[in-house]
C-alpha cells in the first residue's frame, strides 16, 4: 500500500477524530484510582464513544479484539484487554484510543498513575514522554523517519531504557494502519521522506529492562520478557507545509 497523502478535506475530518479521541482520555481521567477495573473503564469510554460523541471504538472487533479500549498495566506494553482485574495502589496504565468518525480515525495513548506510583514508574512514564515529544518536535518536511526513530532510541538508551522494536507507529487515516510504519528506533538519514499532508502516529514503547517482548496465549497482551515496567504515550500527527500539527492535542493542553 503506497502513502496516502490526505486532502484539506481528509485533514479536516482527521482534527475531529483526533480531537474526540482526545478528548476521551481527558474525560477517562478522573475514574483511573484504585479499585476500578480495567473493565469497568473500557465500559465508560465504549459509552462515550458511542452515545456522547456518535463515533465508533476502533479497536473492537478489529480482528477479533474483544474490547474497545486497550489498558495495558505494569510490565504490560501493549495491546492488554480490559478484564475484571481491579488497578491498585502504585500501578501505572496505559490507556489506548482509537475512535472512527465519519470515516476518519483519531488515535492517541498515554500513561495514568493509580494512586502513589513508584520512583521507577514514574521514571519510565517520563523517559517515554520525552521520547514521544522528541519525536514529535522532528517531524517537518524533508526529514527522514529513520532520524525521528534514531532521536527516539538514543534518548531512551541514554536514560538506561530500551525501545521495544516489534511495534511501531503507523500511517493512519480511513484505514485505522496504513503505510508507513514508524520505527522508534534507527538509522539518521533512511527512511521515508515526510511530505506535507501525510498522517501518522508516533507512540514509543520504552522499558526499565531489557526490549524483549512476548505475547500472552490471550493473543494480544505484549508484556516484557523480564517483567519489567514499560511505558508508552501515543500523538496522532499532520505533516503541515513548514512543521507539524498534533491532531490528538486539545487546546490548552501539553504535549
Amino acid at each position: 500500500m503506497s502513502i496516502q497523502i490526505k486532502t484539506p478535506e481528509d485533514i479536516e475530518k482527521m482534527r475531529i477524530a483526533g480531537q474526540l479521541a482526545a478528548e476521551q482520555l481527558r474525560m477517562i481521567a478522573p475514574y483511573v484510582k484504585p479499585g476500578v477495573t480495567t473493565n469497568e473503564l473500557n465500559d465508560i469510554c465504549h459509552d462515550y464513544t458511542i452515545n456522547v460523541q456518535q463515533a465508533i471504538p476502533a479497536p473492537l472487533d478489529y480482528h477479533g479484539f474483544p474490547k474497545s479500549i486497550c489498558t495495558s498495566v505494569n510490565q504490560q506494553v501493549c495491546h492488554g484487554i480490559p478484564s475484571d482485574k481491579k488497578l491498585k495502589n502504585g500501578d501505572i496504565v496505559n490507556i489506548d484510543v482509537t475512535v472512527i468518525k465519519d470515516g476518519y480515525h483519531g488515535d492517541t495513548s498515554k500513561m495514568f498513575f493509580v494512586g502513589e506510583p513508584s520512583i521507577m514508574a514514574r521514571r519510565i512514564c517520563r523517559v517515554a514522554h520525552e521520547c514521544l515529544v522528541i519525536g514529535i518536535e522532528m517531524v517537518r518536511p524533508g526529514i527522514h523517519l529513520g532520524d525521528i526513530g534514531a532521536a527516539i532510541q538514543k534518548h531512551a538508551e541514554a536514560n538506561n531504557c530500551s525501545i521495544v522494536r516489534e511495534y511501531c507507529g503507523h500511517g493512519i487515516g480511513k484505514q485505522f494502519h496504513e503505510e508507513p510504519q514508524v520505527l522508534h528506533y534507527g538509522v539518521p538519514g533512511t527512511g521515508i521522506i515526510l511530505e506535507p499532508g501525510m498522517t501518522f502516529t508516533i507512540e514509543p514503547m520504552v522499558n526499565t529492562g531489557k526490549r524483549q517482548v512476548k505475547v500472552l496465549p490471550d493473543g494480544w497482551t505484549v508484556v516484557t520478557k523480564d517483567r519489567s515496567l514499560s511505558a508508552q504515550y501515543e500523538h496522532t500527527l499532520l505533516v503541515t507545509d513548514d512543521g507539524v500539527e498534533v491532531l490528538t492535542r486539545l487546546p490548552g493542553d501539553d504535549l
